[in-house]
């Protein structure tokens, strides 16, 4: 017997995977991957692809991320907070790189 798209899924449907914590890492990670792939490409004049910006941004800035990242998401509760604290994730994505130059 076939199985059908239509069969029930044990974890309730996608739903169940995109709100897990480690999805949603999963998806921060990838988008800060593209900022890199796409600033690398911009000040290299051509696109360095998916998988060279990958291993490089995993190199040079993926400690520092997670370190920032974890830090925010432990802090204060309040939303007064919650921006200043990403932009600074952010920059520390940028710092020690060729981009601060």
């Amino acid at each position: 017997m076939p199985i059908s798209s239509a069969s029930p899924d044990p974890f309730g449907g996608n739903d169940f995977v995109k709100q897990s914590s480690l999805y949603q890492e999963f998806l921060a990670e990838r988008e800060e991957i593209l900022r890199h792939k796409w600033l690398e490409s911009e000040r290299l004049g051509y696109d360095i692809g998916f998988e060279r910006a990958l291993l490089d941004w995993i190199r040079k800035h993926r400690d520092c991320w997670r370190a920032a990242r974890r830090a925010e998401q432990s802090g204060p509760a309040s939303g007064s907070e919650t921006k200043p604290r990403a932009a600074a994730s952010r920059a520390v994505h940028f710092a020690g790189s060729e981009h601060a130059r």
